[in-house]
């Protein structure tokens, strides 16, 4: 099962790489460089085709825990100064996302959006201590029942040059469901009340919607 916002761009590959093999037949005169070439492109069809699959999950459903709300690895628990909404210390737990992770963004509590922005920037590589403060990046906020308001921003990184966001003010947000997608990107932060109990640690890997990662 693939990712709506793959379509387009898997149709275009699909096309243009059948177009490059069926030149490469009527030019190319040597056999191993014609299957070369149509390994190749299969090859690079099934990275594309990989990278934008969307794979079935069962979200935990569960309003005394917080799921990761993308697949990838552990980077960060700490406590920082959240400075767009809370403007107050929160706990952090940030999870970098490769090529190869999944890159769907899923809603990591239940609740309304009560805060949905989008901010242009650079992008520097998502480790970066400036990322989440210089680069493109979508900030969203829901309003839990047992958590109370919870913030999770997705950052583009050095490759991602798009960032999709579906949340919008006054919506139900359904824990687990689609939230948006990174285009080639690169990580999302969760910003937690203090007293939050976490339920990973560093470098632990993590699945969207299916791992608990922080419990009330």
């Amino acid at each position: 099962m693939f990712h709506k916002e793959g379509h387009k761009i898997l149709l275009g590959s699909l096309i243009g790489f059948i177009l490059i093999v069926l030149i490469s037949n009527s030019f190319v005169t040597h056999a191993y460089v014609r299957y070369g070439i149509f390994i190749t492109c299969f090859v690079l069809f099934i990275l594309i085709a990989q990278f934008f699959r969307n794979p079935k999950r069962q979200p935990a459903h569960d309003e005394h825990f917080i799921v990761s709300p993308v697949d990838g690895k552990i980077v960060a628990i700490e406590e920082v100064h959240e400075p767009e909404f809370f403007k107050e210390k929160r706990l952090l737990i940030s999870v970098f996302m490769s090529p190869i992770n999944v890159h769907v963004t899923r809603y990591p509590v239940s609740g309304e959006v009560v805060y949905s922005k989008y901010h242009p920037g650079k992008y520097l590589v998502a480790w970066h201590p400036k990322s989440s403060e210089s680069n493109e990046r979508t900030t969203v906020v829901i309003k839990s029942q047992n958590f109370g308001d919870v913030l999770f921003r997705q950052i583009a990184g050095a490759m991602a040059r798009r960032i999709v966001n579906y949340a919008e003010i006054g919506h139900y947000a359904k824990q687990g469901t689609d939230s948006g997608f990174i285009k080639f990107g690169s990580r999302v932060d969760v910003y937690l009340p203090l007293q939050t109990q976490v339920k990973v640690k560093m470098g632990d890997k993590v699945k969207g919607a299916e791992s608990l990662i922080a419990e009330i």
